[in-house]
């Protein structure tokens, strides 16, 4: 298979979970640390970090769905990536900036006006304001989610496939269009898992940050498959005797 082909039809969102549960158990705490510290990383850089973060986290989860071993360090490696991942790191976080501005400056901000205003507020006037701010933020929070959707393979080409960003973007793209059904099916899946953090008031989303992540990458792999021999482990020292 060449690096620019991909399956279609392959993803079946509930098995994905599953595979990628019976895939990581083993080595689910390490998993979980390499994401909160790479996730903390690219916070506390104001998202400078976070594309090269981003793909260290993959670096390590597709290694344990390839079959080795997770190795903490690997996610340095991801610091290899910086600028081949800045674009597509851009592309990604801006439009995030982009519907937190808006949330605020057309919901929250005549919240604290009409809050500050007390009965010299204008109500029907911040009502209108409100109402026009939720229409707004739909109509961006599906701009955004089309946009991640399309993009949905785009870090992991990166990573696997040394694709630029431009290209890792427009591969991302053709195959998110050719499996729109299953990608559906793993937004619903995202879904599932943010209702139950919010039963849990948001401590769940935590501990299921490394299955959402890892049924991703499953999904991925299942739309790109491994190109080439797997070996991550050296051979043993009698493995050549009597060559």
């Amino acid at each position: 298979m060449q690096p620019t082909e991909f399956e279609t039809g392959v993803i079946k969102p509930i098995e994905c979970v599953k595979e990628a549960w019976a895939l990581i158990k083993d080595e689910y705490w390490i998993l979980f640390a390499v994401s909160i510290v790479g996730a903390m990383i690219g916070g506390v850089s104001m998202y400078v970090l976070i594309g090269a973060m981003i793909c260290g986290i993959f670096t390590v989860y597709l290694k344990k769905i390839d079959g080795g071993r997770v190795v903490f360090d690997d996610l340095w490696k991801g610091f290899k990536l910086f600028w081949p991942s800045l674009p597509l790191t851009l592309v990604m976080v801006v439009p995030i900036v982009v519907l937190m501005i808006v949330m605020f400056v057309t919901i929250y901000l005549p919240i604290i006006t009409a809050a500050v205003m007390g009965s010299r507020a204008n109500e029907n006037a911040i009502l209108g304001i409100f109402v026009a701010g939720v229409a707004v933020e739909l109509v961006v929070s599906l701009i955004m989610v089309t946009i991640h959707s399309l993009l949905i393979f785009a870090f992991p080409l990166l990573v696997d496939r040394e694709l630029s960003s431009w290209e890792a973007m427009k591969l991302s793209a053709r195959a998110a269009v050719k499996n729109v059904g299953g990608i559906t099916g793993l937004i619903v899946v995202n879904m599932g898992f943010g209702l139950l953090s919010a039963v849990t008031c948001g401590l769940a989303i935590y501990l299921l940050i490394p299955i959402i992540t890892a049924t991703s990458l499953v999904a991925y792999r299942k739309v790109f498959p491994k190109i080439g021999p797997t070996n991550f482990d050296p051979p043993p020292p009698n493995a050549y005797q009597g060559i």
